[in-house]
């Protein structure tokens, strides 16, 4: 039975874990999730029968968006390494990756997204700037994916 919920959830209780194809996982803490999301294309369809005298919208293929990942540098060189086992052309590189919106408790996930055969397609370092003293170093991952489901 579900819950109903008058307010919504908050978007700063998330969890993220990417599993390569080649096993182990990349522990990593994001910022930001962004491009979540699917679309579906169509075609316009009509018989010279039709008695409308406009087309119907036929459903072909759906393709996911791509997702970007951003984070404080840390230092860790396990995206890295991933990165570069797909600059290199493994195939084993393809990795699930679970995008887990968290209760404000943190006890139970409200609600997950999973991206299929996931690998990095950029990757962007920080912008460095001696003017400010207190931004944080930020990279960012842009991932593209197969197919995105939501569990």
């Amino acid at each position: 039975m579900a819950i109903l919920r008058d307010d919504p959830y908050g978007a700063f209780n998330f969890k993220v874990t990417i599993t390569p194809g080649s096993g182990g996982e990349i522990k990593a803490g994001f910022s930001d999730v962004s491009g979540l999301s699917t679309e579906v294309t169509y075609a316009d369809y009509r018989n010279g029968t039709d008695p409308a005298n406009r087309p119907r919208k036929v459903p072909l293929m759906y393709k996911a968006g791509d997702v970007t990942l951003k984070r404080g540098l840390i230092g860790g060189l396990d995206l890295f390494q991933w990165i570069d086992q797909v600059r290199q052309g493994k195939q084993d590189a393809r990795a699930t990756v679970v995008v887990e919106l968290m209760s404000e408790d943190r006890a139970g996930v409200v609600m997950s997204w999973k991206l299929t055969n996931a690998r990095p397609s950029k990757y962007t370092g920080p912008t460095l700037a001696a003017k400010g003293g207190t931004d944080v170093a930020m990279e960012e991952l842009t991932l593209v994916c197969e197919d995105i489901g939501i569990e």
